[in-house]
């Protein structure tokens, strides 16, 4: 059974009950999104061989300090960084560390900051020096899927039109969908109803409505889907070894549609795109 709330009646996460949004929300969704964008822009030409990701953690964190916000994952469950850093074959929520970026190496950042009690969510790949081809087909068609998610999400349509479409493009390029981990209502909270699948059947799960805000954040294996956490408890890897890679906006439902809260003002979210500009 699903229920749908006023947000300002809802203080934490609780199954099933779906917060919606006014204007104030997206606002303050507007807000947070955009200086986490810029963020994540930044660290674009900081991304180099020889840079450490702990290197790129600190300068998050600094930018973070100097705009008034605060990075959500910092101390978040005994969590001691700022970023995620997740490389190659690690599937999400990589630790930073002292080892140096390689030439051809892909690195997924995943960054939340809280802006005025509002978290804005989001996460690109960034190629590090030239990249082999098999690693560039996985990151085009990475963001290739994400598109066919995210034009699925209007009004109307289920969370499982956004898993199914993404998982068409991603299984028809003969990659595969991480099922362990999902993207997820955000807002006055880190992680929040609904559940957004990245695989499904159309016209299933959780209609859609305006108000709704969430994330879309599929992983892609240039393998098979399956994962394992490391030691630490956080590093999730490809089971095969194999590539992986992520991207990530917050989102909000509007009447007709939808509207991207992360945007990068540079135009630097695909970094393939960016690349041939």
């Amino acid at each position: 059974m699903v229920t749908y709330v006023d947000a300002a009646q809802k203080t934490h996460r609780t199954a099933g009950v779906i917060p919606l949004h006014g204007e104030a929300g997206f606002a303050g969704m507007r807000k947070a999104g955009s200086l986490t964008a810029d963020a994540l822009d930044l660290l674009v030409d900081a991304v180099q061989p020889g840079v450490t990701t702990a290197a790129l953690d600190k300068l998050a964190y600094e930018f973070a300090r100097d705009n008034g916000a605060i990075p959500a994952t910092l101390f978040y469950k005994g969590y001691r960084h700022s970023i995620c850093t997740s490389i190659n074959h690690v599937v999400c929520h990589g630790i930073p560390d002292d080892r140096p970026l390689r030439e051809g190496d892909i690195v997924n950042i995943d960054l939340t900051l809280i802006v005025d009690g509002w978290y804005g969510d989001s996460s690109r790949m960034y190629p590090v020096g030239e990249i082999s081809r098999k690693a560039e087909r996985l990151i085009e068609v990475t963001y290739q899927s994400f598109e066919a998610g995210l034009a699925q999400a209007r009004p109307g349509n289920t969370t499982g039109d956004i898993g199914a479409a993404i998982q068409a493009v991603a299984e028809g390029e003969r990659t595969s969908v991480v099922r362990d981990f999902v993207g997820h209502g955000v807002g006055q909270l880190f992680h929040d109803e609904p559940n957004i699948m990245h695989f499904g059947i159309p016209g299933t799960g959780v209609e859609l409505k305006p108000g709704m805000i969430f994330t879309i954040e599929p992983m892609i294996n240039l393998g098979r889907p399956h994962v394992k956490v490391l030691s630490d408890g956080w590093t999730a890897v490809t089971r095969d070894r194999t590539l992986s890679a992520q991207c990530e906006h917050s989102i909000g439902i509007t009447e007709t549609g939808y509207e991207i809260f992360t945007s990068s003002k540079r135009g630097l979210f695909n970094p393939l795109e960016a690349r041939k500009s």
